[in-house]
């Protein structure tokens, strides 16, 4: 070897020696952001990782599905589905009554004392023009909250718009337990607001060899009709797909009664006010003896409705409790605190996306989106393997020898982390470049290596 090529040498032994001491210094300096690598697992293997890939629906429930909607001929089947998603996607809470009045009694006030002015009127008449006024504004700038009710036909327009995109949403919250909690092996399931069985054929998906009893309960007679269909491949002499499902209008009366798995998806915007809402949910928890799961549009306001079934678990009492074991959030909350999304400014809906593919019906996309919130609360408890972990709550931007990660962690705060291998080690790095909005990142950041959002 020449003297050129022994410095070469020299240089490039050099080089490793000085890199191999600088990743040992990272490591020493950050060892809260180490990651436990089993047997040298793949990074997108390892625990926290809870996306699905794009899911399908099961080809017997798809078969079933497609063969009552050719058999019905809707007319205009495209545009209605359409409009149904529409509504369902928009639709807001009703105005509860004490804000309403107290909104009427601030205009009637306002235009009293623009009356006043004028003392020559004639009270009786001014009267009467104000309620009038009143009552026009109320009617012009209220929500009209109405009661969504399924005949046969609207309900085979729902199975086209919203069969798939709701099995999604619900398979992707159940695949958060079953990545988790692996030992978890439910043997009874009640779905509250059951639809066409999509918590049932997703539940199955997962737990068929251990489900022996899943209740459905839904006050659509309707509904009910087509989900047993469903289960039959659309064929009455058929037996069903899955033999332990039960229908029913009500849910069950005795309070001793629980189920290990509850679910109710889309359901919560279905009840008119809050207080319905809240006493649904204490129902519904009550029935519950491991996982209650709670799904709505991932709007505004589904995020708000499924935040204040959260509180009402976790901060209000009940008047009778049957099983004193008490809430705690499963997923996706790192925490118990108030929602950050909910304090920002201006404030934003905390939500979760799911890709699928949709019935193949004619104008369909090939892939589309489910954007939904959730929450997932424990009877057990919170999974003390992964409690600590931040949720990424946007997708991850990955740049040349970096990852931007917009975080909600257990301190209750959003931050926005740039990841980098030097600063949090390469196998966190490279944890974080496999993750997607959704997952959980084994990361606890230093204060200063953290920058907030405002």
């Amino acid at each position: 070897m020449t003297s050129r090529g022994c410095a070469a040498y020299l240089l490039c032994q050099k080089a490793v020696l000085v890199r191999a001491t600088c990743r040992a210094m990272s490591a020493a300096a950050h060892p809260q952001s180490q990651v436990d690598r089993p047997n040298g697992a793949s990074h997108r293997k390892l625990p926290g990782g809870v996306n699905l890939k794009m899911v399908r629906l099961p080809e017997e429930l798809q078969t079933a599905a497609l063969s009552i909607i050719h058999g019905a001929r809707v007319k205009h089947l495209k545009q209605r589905a359409l409009s149904l998603t529409n509504f369902l996607w928009s639709r807001k809470r009703a105005v509860e009554d004490l804000k309403l009045r107290q909104k009427a009694m601030g205009l009637e006030k306002e235009l009293w004392e623009k009356a006043m002015e004028n003392r020559d009127s004639d009270e009786q008449a001014v009267e009467d023009q104000i309620r009038r006024k009143v009552l026009s504004e109320l009617k012009r700038t209220t929500y009209r909250w109405t009661p969504q009710k399924f005949d046969e036909e609207l309900g085979v327009v729902y199975m086209a718009a919203r069969l798939a995109g709701g099995y999604a949403a619900v398979r992707r919250a159940l695949n958060e337990i079953k990545k988790r909690d692996p030992t978890f092996s439910p043997q009874t399931l009640l779905d509250f607001g059951s639809g066409l069985g999509s918590v049932a054929w997703a539940s199955h998906s997962f737990w068929g060899d251990t489900l022996k009893e899943m209740v459905c309960v839904d006050i659509s007679s309707p509904m009910n009709d087509l989900a047993e269909r469903l289960l039959k491949g659309d064929d009455e002499s058929a037996e069903p797909h899955m033999k332990q499902v039960y229908f029913r209008q009500f849910l069950p009366v005795s309070p001793k009664v629980q189920f290990d798995l509850v679910v109710a998806a889309f359901s919560l915007s279905e009840l008119r006010s809050a207080r319905e809402r809240e006493d649904a949910v204490f129902t519904l928890w009550r029935k519950t003896s491991s996982y209650l799961i709670l799904i709505e549009n991932g709007t505004k306001e589904g995020h708000q409705m499924i935040m204040d079934a959260r509180e009402t678990l976790l901060m209000k009492q009940e008047k009778a409790v049957h099983d004193p074991r008490p809430a705690s959030v499963f997923a996706p909350c790192p925490h118990e605190l108030q929602c950050p999304k909910l304090v920002s400014k201006p404030p934003l809906p905390c939500n979760f996306i799911q890709t699928y593919h949709p019935l193949p019906l004619p104008g369909q996309a090939h892939g589309m989106t489910e954007r939904f919130s959730y929450v997932i609360l424990s009877r057990a408890g919170a999974d003390p393997g992964t409690v600590d972990w931040a949720r990424l709550v946007a997708p991850v931007l990955k740049r040349s020898r970096h990852v931007h990660c917009r975080l909600c962690c257990p301190d209750g705060q959003l931050h926005h982390v740039i990841v980098t291998a030097r600063k949090h080690s390469r196998d966190v790095y490279r944890c974080a470049r496999s993750r997607d909005w959704g997952d959980q990142l084994p990361i606890i950041e230093q204060k200063e290596e953290i920058q907030t959002d405002e």
